[in-house]
């Protein structure tokens, strides 16, 4: 069966919200595959307003499942805000959202990294929202980077997040900045790991299995074409593949 790619055209802003929820409407399971909480989508759904960063529109539908794949970068700290906001605002959220095991983590430094980096560039800079989510591909990229399933054992996470912040605080010294706090860090970011264990899963297999049963799976696009790091106007792009390739 057929599955659908909602795809920005252009650099993003295209108006992909506007549209993604009439979508949601024919498909079982909504996916973000790429990107992180650089990208926003604006939905209106029962006259209510709703902005979403990390979890895909389908979770405003009843009887959809929304999955966060392996190739989002996720701040699990944002996400649990994101998570609370929509369920203040009476969103349902339990067994609709998936959570990729895979999915690598955007951690303070990356944030900090990403900010001390566009700072430098003076007229050259890329724009780029300062959310870490370059820093964090970079890590993926070199093989270096925390995942979910890090965050999910809470003594290899914290030894793991205390030699990688010796590295990145020395780096981030050299630049006239400051460093971040180990303890903090890891309170806050153990925190959300117990938060959003409830939603975590090894989602290539729970989709996988969905396309084998006929399920109906919209891919949700984040950014757009021109922003794809690969086929778009470099260096002006995210550190992500936008493109159908993404999915």
């Amino acid at each position: 069966m057929a599955n659908t790619i909602l795809i920005g055209a252009q650099w993003g802003d295209e108006g992909k919200g506007k549209i993604i929820d009439v979508l949601t409407t024919d498909a079982d399971i909504v996916v973000r595959s790429q990107g992180g909480n650089n990208a926003g989508h604006t939905v209106i759904h029962g006259g209510k307003k709703y902005i979403l960063h990390l979890i895909p529109s389908g979770i405003l539908r009843r009887g959809k499942v929304c999955v966060i794949g392996n190739g989002v970068v996720v701040d699990p700290v944002a996400l649990v805000k994101e998570i609370d906001g929509l369920r203040k605002l009476g969103v349902k959220i339990g067994r609709n959202l998936l959570l990729s095991d895979a999915a690598h983590l955007v951690l303070p430094y990356h944030r900090a990294l990403d900010e001390q980096r566009e700072l430098r560039k003076g007229v050259t800079k890329i724009g780029t929202t300062k959310r870490g989510i370059g820093p964090a591909y970079g890590d993926k990229a070199a093989r270096t980077g925390l995942r979910v399933s890090d965050l999910m054992q809470p003594t290899l996470f914290s030894k793991k997040l205390e030699a990688k912040m010796r590295e990145n605080n020395a780096i981030l010294r050299a630049l006239g900045a400051e460093p971040n706090d180990f303890r903090e860090v890891n309170q806050q970011y153990l925190a959300a790991g117990v938060a959003l264990a409830p939603f975590v899963a090894n989602t290539v297999v729970y989709l996988h299995r969905a396309l084998q049963s006929g399920r109906e799976i919209l891919f949700e696009g984040a950014q757009g074409t021109f922003l794809d790091i690969d086929h778009g106007t470099y260096p002006f792009v995210t550190s992500s593949n936008t493109t159908a390739g993404g999915a």
